[in-house]
């Protein structure tokens, strides 16, 4: 195992997975979804430099190999339990969320059965794309978090009426209580839209690994 740049970098991914969600045991709201989504996009970038650097610098390395996929699973897979959470269990957020761990659970599975044919279940340019927006719909919905927890502090001891007011109009919004509605609704739905973009390659990569390994899933005669 080598200690080198790249090797760092994707150690560092996969221990800012859990500190995702410790951030909300931690802190408080908003500070906890600013950390978070600083964390969680600063972990994505590194996404791209690890394996960027690795070739640059032809440091690739079975132990990178091996540890870049388990970073990227847990990222994902810690962040939509955050999201999933906080989102009250919304169906919209929980189906593509129960899909998208479906596939990495059986992608997981079918490997280790696979054992030292594994590699026939190389990750492809459309798995990259996959894991690339996975990472921007739950950066985008991490911020939601971020705009409706504002709007919410603001709005405490205001009359409903006075808040419809400021929303329609009516009254000069001085605390910028449009700008951060405007920011929930937004993100929210572009977050959910990308989500289900982000499920819907996941279920195509998924059976795409199924037929390449559906040689070896046969029983011999």
């Amino acid at each position: 195992m080598k200690w080198n740049i790249p090797n760092i970098l994707t150690t560092l991914r996969l221990l800012a997975a859990p500190a995702v969600a410790v951030m909300f045991l931690y802190f408080n709201r908003p500070y906890a979804d600013w950390f978070a989504l600083v964390l969680f996009v600063s972990a994505a970038v590194t996404d791209w430099f690890d394996g960027y650097l690795a070739r640059l610098w032809r440091q690739e390395s079975k132990f990178g190999a091996m540890l870049d996929p388990i970073a990227d699973k847990a990222m994902v897979v810690i962040a939509l339990l955050v999201v999933t959470g906080f989102s009250g269990m919304d169906p919209w957020i929980l189906l593509p969320a129960t899909m998208i761990l479906f596939r990495e659970v059986f992608v997981s599975g079918l490997r280790e059965f696979l054992g030292e044919t594994a590699s026939t279940l190389k990750v492809t340019m459309l798995a990259k794309w996959k894991t690339t927006a996975q990472m921007i719909a739950l950066s985008v919905l991490f911020a939601r978090g971020i705009f409706e927890h504002h709007f919410e502090v603001r709005i405490q001891g205001m009359d409903d009426s006075i808040v419809s007011a400021i929303l329609t109009g009516q009254e000069q919004d001085v605390l910028g209580l449009r700008w951060l509605l405007d920011g929930a609704w937004y993100s929210w739905y572009s977050g959910v839209a990308l989500l289900w973009f982000a499920a819907a390659l996941t279920l195509l990569t998924g059976w795409d690994y199924l037929n390449k390994a559906r040689p070896y899933l046969k029983d011999e005669a």
